[in-house]
């Protein structure tokens, strides 16, 4: 049986995840975690074969969870399951450590495939994000807007983006409002804009934050 642990923050797709494994003959979940926090703490006590994680949940990011994940366990795999695009955040991820990347509009036999697969030691992508990957690897292939940010300026730029203010991204990260200032500076000038109301639009346009329900 592949042991699994679910993470995610919202009760109702822990709860469909279960019940998409329970009708397979040889996954099972063996642990659930509603924060990074409860992730980490989970891996160091409990054994499992993967962990499908969630890349937006509250408190520290998806990506800061995932680096820690491969410190502890740097042979555990890691499926990420993201309500973004796979275009937008699947080759930072990719990097940074994840076995996979599956979106939430994903059908349930495409996530059961991909825990099968990273479970036995292989990556899982799709078709299209495989050629996103080899342009990425491409030396000649010209990082543009987000692309060229650090996953920290990457997250900043995401939490501006939801409408956040330095202050407040500052203690959802636990960082200084002096590092997230910085950080917000390197964005602008990397990008080349002038304001936050820049930034949002970008984001919006580019589908970088959840959109409003």
């Amino acid at each position: 049986m592949i042991k699994v642990l679910i993470a995610d923050d919202h009760t109702i797709v822990r709860d469909g995840l279960k019940q998409i494994f329970k009708e397979t003959a040889d996954i099972i979940v063996t642990g659930e975690a509603a924060n990074g926090a409860e992730v980490i703490e989970k891996i160091k006590k409990e054994k499992y074969d993967v962990v499908v994680l969630d890349i937006a949940m509250p408190g520290r990011g998806g990506i800061d969870v995932l680096k820690n994940i491969k410190q502890q366990k740097p042979t555990l795999p890691v499926l990420i399951l993201s309500m973004y695009p796979e275009d937008q955040y699947a080759i930072r991820v990719l990097k940074a450590g994840a076995a996979g990347y599956v979106t939430k509009e994903s059908a349930s036999e495409q996530l059961i495939s991909a825990v099968r697969q990273i479970y036995e030691g292989r990556k899982y992508v799709s078709p299209e994000l495989a050629e996103k990957l080899a342009d990425a690897l491409d030396e000649k292939h010209q990082k543009t807007g987000h692309e060229a940010l650090s996953d920290r300026e990457f997250q900043v730029l995401q939490l501006i983006g939801s409408g956040m203010t330095v202050s407040e991204i500052a203690a959802e990260l636990a960082l200084s409002v002096k590092t997230i200032s910085t950080n917000r500076t390197r964005i602008l000038k990397k990008m080349g804009m002038k304001n936050n109301a820049e930034l949002i639009g970008y984001t919006i346009r580019h589908k970088l934050v959840p959109e409003p329900e």
